[in-house]
């Protein structure tokens, strides 16, 4: 399945040593000129950012310098001794104070943004590799084409189903019966009866005895 569009990979930043070079470079020439190269250096940062604010404020410089120039030129000597004068030098020190600090500030800020983003980049291809080498599904970065979606894997070995033992049903047991009562053994019958007989013989010898008296 087609994932959505990324953006183009970000490019290695150039080398901190050249970054601090340019920098240098362009106020220093701004200083040297009186701020008559201000915008140059606003020129610049609007060709590395290509923001719409860099832009309109290189316009906005540019305005500025031409205006100034233009009121210091109307000085008719080497010295300033009018108000244009005076407004033109404010305006044109003003601008490149200002320049200078908006040039260093945003310039430093694009290009460190810019390194952390390519370091970002790195540790996803790193660990893009990583995980394609040793066999473990590719985690998902925004430099991948496409996406493929992977199936859950049970955590123990998979075996033959066994179906589910059966409930136990108890089997009804019939009622339990009493004993018949046993019967006294005849043995027993009979010396009761051989006593009963003595003692029935007994009582008539003695009201016998008795009688004869």
């Amino acid at each position: 399945m087609q994932g959505h569009g990324y953006g183009q990979p970000v490019k290695q930043p150039p080398h901190t040593g050249w970054l601090v070079f340019l920098r240098v470079l362009f106020v220093v020439l701004a200083i040297f000129t009186i701020g008559l190269l201000t915008s140059a250096m606003m020129l610049r940062l609007a060709a590395v950012t290509r923001r719409s604010l860099d832009w309109g404020l290189f316009v906005a410089v540019l305005a500025a310098d031409i205006l100034s120039i233009t009121l210091l030129a109307v000085e008719g000597g080497d010295e300033v001794h009018t108000p244009g004068g005076y407004t033109g030098m404010v305006l044109l020190l003003v601008t490149l104070v200002a320049a200078i600090a908006y040039y260093l500030t945003a310039d430093i800020r694009h290009f460190m943004l810019r390194q952390q983003a390519y370091e970002a980049q790195q540790q996803a291809y790193a660990v893009h590799r990583h995980a394609t080498a040793y066999g473990y599904p590719a985690p998902a970065t925004p430099y991948t084409a496409t996406t493929v979606p992977t199936l859950p894997t049970p955590a123990g070995p998979v075996g033959p189903h066994t179906p589910p033992p059966m409930p136990h049903t108890p089997v009804p047991q019939p009622p339990l019966t009493a004993p018949p009562p046993q019967r006294p053994a005849p043995a027993r019958i009979d010396q009761v009866r051989a006593e009963l007989d003595e003692l029935s013989d007994y009582l008539r010898k003695q009201d016998g005895h008795e009688g004869g008296r």
